[in-house]
């Protein structure tokens, strides 16, 4: 069986493509008006929720916008526009805000809902390439959508004007999630699962080692107690504490790697005379994903766990933080 193969046009068509959509999305930067803001306005001031619909490719694309808007702080979900006439139009009251896409502003299933959401007093907010069209007419807002061209070299099959709808419900997605002050762990509450849950989400307590898996030495310990220590505790490093286990110092596989180049006589020395004094500590409130960034910039390994009166109360290091799947 032969195999096809590309033709050696095939690359500068697929440059085309992107070329095409990067100047849609460039265009739609003139048309962030008060039109726009029009349209956030009416979000904001929802006390329902948010309804996207759309049939076609521009369904495809609203099913995505209503779940960017949902896992951004505004409450949405899509609505097909033919379920609707049958009977998914009792999802919409009039607290709440449809967002209609059409790139024709044609679209009959779309207009064919329209009175029935009107009646029912719900706002409209039509995203269409056409403000000309019987659906940008009859919205509340409108965002206009219209591209030069599709990326489709026989500029039928929708590619630039879809990637164009997409752009701004992003666009409103983005100025909304900053309009309503949702931070971090907003996000994260709605983003439980999988690795971004787990680094936005989890905190120092859950993963640190507590009690005797803590390595630790007095002051008075010697370099080659605190180096027995470090074996045991099996993260790179001992603690050297005070009685009360205030942190005083770190002494670690690199503390001891460099006094041995330094040619210190190591069984005369105790431990405070080659440790790491005022070592980075935190708290164990600190969620995982900040330990990274500080041990990332400040190029360390470990990290002793303290409480809010300074006294050790665990430790890890960057193999406890893969092994959490905080990285």
């Amino acid at each position: 069986m032969n195999q096809i193969q590309p033709s050696s046009k095939a690359l500068e068509l697929a440059r085309q493509v992107l070329r095409i959509e990067a100047d849609a999305v460039l265009a739609l930067t003139e048309r962030i008006d008060g039109a726009f803001l029009e349209a956030l306005s009416l979000i904001l001031n929802c006390r329902g929720r948010v309804i996207v619909s759309g049939v076609g490719k521009s369904g495809h694309i609203g099913r995505k916008i209503a779940a960017t808007l949902a896992s951004t702080g505004t409450p949405a979900f899509f609505v097909h526009p033919v379920e609707a006439s049958h009977g998914d139009l009792g999802m919409i009251t009039a607290d709440d805000v449809v967002i209609a896409l059409s790139n024709s502003g044609e679209s009959s299933e779309l207009l064919n809902i329209l009175p029935s959401i009107k009646r029912q007093g719900a706002k409209l907010i039509a995203i269409t390439g056409n403000p000309q069209s019987a659906l940008a007419r009859d919205a509340d807002s409108h965002l206009n959508s219209a591209v030069a061209q599709e990326a489709c070299p026989l500029n039928l099959a929708p590619t630039a004007s879809t990637t164009a709808a997409l752009a701004l419900g992003d666009a409103l997605a983005v100025a909304l999630l900053d309009a309503r002050g949702f931070g971090a762990d907003d996000f994260a509450r709605s983003h439980p699962a999988g690795a971004l849950g787990r680094r936005l989400l989890t905190r120092l307590r859950d993963v640190m080692r507590t009690g005797a898996d803590i390595p630790t030495v007095t002051p008075q310990a010697t370099v080659a107690e605190a180096t027995r220590e470090i074996s045991r505790g099996g993260i790179g490093m001992t603690v050297v504490v005070s009685p009360e286990r205030r942190v005083l110092g770190i002494f670690t596989d690199g503390d001891l790697r460099r006094a041995i180049v330094s040619g210190l006589d190591l069984p005369a020395l105790t431990v405070t005379e080659v440790m790491t004094r005022g070592p980075r500590v935190m708290s164990p409130e600190k969620l995982t994903a900040e330990a990274v960034e500080m041990m990332d910039s400040q190029r360390i390994n470990q990290i002793p766990v303290v409480d809010e009166n300074g006294l050790l109360i665990g430790a890890l290091n960057m193999h406890d933080l893969f092994k959490a799947k905080a990285i």
